[in-house]
């Protein structure tokens, strides 16, 4: 058995995509999944299964469209992944509030990300993760999920520091 991380993109924002916890759970264990968690409402969780993480995040989204009619996009990681992702965050973690992961679905061809006006804020493209640091607060960075998804012509999801600290808890309690 495998235990992963999966974070799903865009529900439960602003009153779009409304995916209450109890009934992800639901559907994940109508799968088949094992030891099953969630944690806050914005489509984090933490499952075991015997199935690859791609197998994973596809009978995932394919669940939630049939079951509520949108397309999420799903991305898994291993506990060892989620870590490895924590321990090479690049920039200062003084304040949890400015840090932030992208993580994406694949390795994007490009590391640059142009963007006009980025102020202070910073920014590391590697392997299948951005490292986010955002001085000037995540309602005012120019670097968001669209911004990052149009630039690299991958999908991104983003956790802050204190959401990533807690999935990778909960994934090795």
């Amino acid at each position: 058995m495998k235990r992963y991380i999966v974070i799903l993109r865009g529900i439960n924002v602003s009153g779009k995509n409304k995916l209450p916890m109890a009934e992800l759970r639901d559907i994940l264990n109508e799968l088949g999944f094992q030891n099953i968690q969630t944690y806050i409402q914005s489509g984090n969780v933490i499952l075991d299964s015997e199935e690859a993480k791609e197998t994973v995040c596809q009978k995932v989204k394919e669940a939630i469209a049939a079951k509520f009619g949108y397309d999420v996009p799903v991305l898994a990681r291993t506990p060892e992944e989620w870590k490895k992702a924590l321990d090479n965050y690049p920039f200062s973690q003084e304040n949890e509030k400015i840090v932030a992961f992208a993580f994406l679905d694949g390795i994007p061809n490009e590391t640059v990300i142009e963007v006009s006006e980025i102020n202070d804020d910073e920014y590391l493209v590697a392997d299948d993760v951005v490292y986010l640091y955002c001085p000037s607060g995540f309602g005012r960075t120019k670097l968001t999920n669209n911004v990052i998804e149009k630039k690299l012509k991958v999908i991104a999801t983003t956790r802050n520091l204190k959401t990533t600290i807690k999935l990778l808890e909960l994934a090795t309690s």
